[in-house]
């Protein structure tokens, strides 16, 4: 009878072919969270205020530290409505869009505050006819209308409005 031969066994039978071990992965892993974390550690240090003690007042104790009160200057806003636009688009003629929205402006009175609510809806009304239903439709469309609505009441106001907010905006 025929005897069979054993076939010669690679020497690399039980290792991964280009690969790394589980331990070596580990390790790896090990190493660049240890990396990760002093490098942003060291970022944080760095934007991290220092301490400093304050002067100590008459009436302090020697090592008490004097709470003080650092408020961001406070700017009021008023608003003012503005009277909703209902017009039809460039193209197709027969979408309808209605907007509403309102105005913000620094201080508790706004100048002629009607009057330029007013003003700035017939703006925004003959904005609008120029538009097309593709150019506001979708996130961008809808932040580029809000963009081009800013840069006409702001224009239009001759910087005394800061935003226009818009309230609502209906497209049938």
């Amino acid at each position: 009878m025929a005897e069979k031969k054993p076939k010669p066994q690679d020497k690399d039978a039980g290792k991964e072919k280009g690969g790394m071990s589980m331990a070596q992965n580990a390790i790896g892993f090990v190493v660049a969270g240890v990396i990760a974390g002093g490098v942003g550690a060291g970022v944080g240090m760095m934007n991290k205020p220092a301490a400093h003690a304050p002067p100590a007042s008459e009436g302090a104790k020697p090592g008490e530290r004097r709470e003080e009160a650092r408020e961001a200057p406070v700017v009021h806003m008023g608003s003012v409505d503005v009277p909703p636009a209902v017009t039809n688009l460039a193209s197709p003629k027969e979408v309808w869009v209605r907007i509403e929205g309102a105005i913000l402006f620094e201080g508790k009175t706004l100048p002629r505050g009607d009057a330029l609510a007013a003003e700035i809806s017939a703006d925004i009304l003959a904005f609008l006819r120029t538009q097309t239903l593709e150019q506001i439709q979708g996130v961008a469309g809808l932040e580029h209308l809000r963009s081009d609505i800013n840069e006409r009441v702001q224009t239009r106001s001759q910087g005394a409005v800061k935003k226009f907010i818009i309230k609502a905006l209906v497209v049938q």
